[in-house]
């Protein structure tokens, strides 16, 4: 990130003096203290034309008071890249556990981030994250992401693949309007203070799916860490029913098989990965306990 100096200049004002923190994952982060004394944090990832709605959505909701990070900037091109900066929001701890109580907690951040975007106006950031983009239009059952396509196949475990096709098969069939709402709510992109929620990361992955959707696949999601994994079954369920109570608004049938169809996508995205890196197989191995049963309750 050699012309992040440049960049801050040109767009804060102010050039780069020390750096905070570095790490890389879908996107290149770096924190930074500036010249002037402002802390910042600059993000960059691929430009795949979601950046803009993303940052704009979460300017929306700092604006308003929601615990997440200020943007300071819009999305910039930078060469194939979409650049922002944002607040530096420090402090706050991770939330840990899996279990029926703790799903409850996180189902009335989740209740509160999508009350929150249901007034937020930007165009759907499309395509959605590939970890719930089992919209896509491709003929296999996976997007298609070429660094993953490329590796050998077969290594991916046979219930992973048929749960999968069973899974994308049961999703677009039930034909619900999309929402906007956060796709990656797991744990390690909140931070608590206090028994409060302190802050929301992560507007990367906002996505465009139907709200039962987007609540299952957090409902399966949430307490993920690293490595990732898939919330055991009665806190799933847990979660779905306060953040129903919270929404005051029951899903239909139809919505609660989609809620618990998506709510094993992201695992099943994370256990292919997990074969093709040859990692341990933690992902692969909760999926094969409890497919058959989310199977069932998604009508798959």
């Amino acid at each position: 990130m050699d012309w992040v100096r440049s960049w801050c200049t040109a767009h804060l004002g102010a050039a780069p003096a020390a750096v905070l923190f570095e790490r890389r994952s879908l996107s290149q982060v770096v924190g930074l203290r500036l010249a002037d004394g402002r802390e910042v944090v600059v993000k960059a990832r691929e430009d795949d034309g979601r950046a803009a709605a993303c940052v704009a959505a979460q300017a929306r909701l700092a604006e308003r008071g929601f615990p997440c990070p200020q943007p300071l900037t819009p999305a910039i091109a930078v060469g194939e890249l979409a650049v922002h900066a944002e607040e530096f929001r420090p402090g706050g701890v991770l939330l840990p556990g899996d279990t029926p109580d703790v799903a409850v907690r996180y189902a009335r951040v989740f209740a509160r981030v999508m009350a929150a975007l249901t007034s937020v106006a930007v165009p759907p950031p499309l395509p959605n994250p590939r970890w719930v983009r089992w919209d896509h239009s491709g003929p296999g059952v996976w997007p298609a992401l070429g660094f993953l396509d490329s590796r050998d196949q077969s290594l991916v475990p046979a219930v992973v693949t048929e749960t999968a096709l069973r899974v994308r098969k049961r999703l677009p069939a039930a034909n619900l309007p999309c929402v906007l709402g956060h796709a990656d709510f797991e744990a390690q992109n909140l931070r608590w203070r206090d028994g409060e929620i302190w802050s929301v990361d992560d507007w990367d992955s906002l996505a465009w799916q139907p709200e039962a959707a987007l609540a299952g696949a957090a409902s399966g999601a949430f307490a993920n860490a690293t490595p990732p994994t898939l919330a055991p079954i009665e806190s799933s369920a847990a979660f779905l029913t306060a953040y129903q109570e919270l929404r005051a608004r029951r899903f239909t049938a139809e919505e609660r098989e989609i809620a618990w169809a998506a709510s094993l996508w992201p695992a099943l995205h994370n256990a292919r990965w997990e074969a093709l890196h040859g990692d341990r197989p933690v992902c692969s191995d909760a999926v094969r306990a409890q497919a058959a049963e989310r199977l069932r309750r998604a009508g798959a």
